[in-house]
């Protein structure tokens, strides 16, 4: 009984990571979009990706023909939606997260944006896995599409009275 248990977890361990090894690098990437960060120091994307993964390893035996890839990504898109919103107490806000393009976008909008755009889920399946009506992934992903493509851009610099006054 014992060797047979040792074997089955063996195979487990083996097939997780056989699985991590070649999913691993697109999560993190996925983990890294969401937050942010940029591509060199994302310690925030590891831990999510590493919650994610320890999830999905739990969930391992149970999977049941299941595709493991879509496992993790739900865990990671379900943590990331739920500690994105208050993280140490305060609301994450438009440019708090790291400096890349979607640094502007707001938690939910990368979340809605990396989904359907990166990873190709479609609005359907983004919009049960958020608890969102359809319509509003839509109108979520149009915004952060059309705000990556069109950045606001910055106010006139400010101008002292003596030198508006000079020509």
């Amino acid at each position: 009984m014992r060797a047979r248990r040792t074997a089955q977890n063996a195979r487990r361990a083996r097939e997780f990571e056989a699985f991590v090894a070649g999913a691993g690098g697109r999560l993190l990437h996925t983990a890294t979009l969401l937050t942010a960060e940029d591509g060199t120091d994302h310690p925030h994307a590891r831990r999510l990706l590493t919650h994610a993964l320890a999830q999905t390893y739990a969930d391992w035996d149970r999977l049941h023909g299941e595709d493991p890839y879509d496992r993790a990504r739900r865990h990671l898109v379900l943590r990331f939606d739920h500690t994105a919103w208050y993280r140490h107490g305060v609301p994450w806000r438009p440019g708090t997260a790291g400096s890349g393009p979607p640094a502007g976008l707001t938690a939910r909008e990368r979340l809605v944006l990396v989904l359907r755009l990166y990873e190709g889920v479609a609005e359907e399946q983004t919009a049960a896995l958020l608890g969102l009506p359809v319509e509003r992934v839509h109108a979520v992903c149009d915004r952060a599409a059309a705000t990556l493509l069109h950045p606001p851009r910055e106010p006139a610099p400010v101008r002292s009275g003596v030198e508006a006054a000079t020509p």
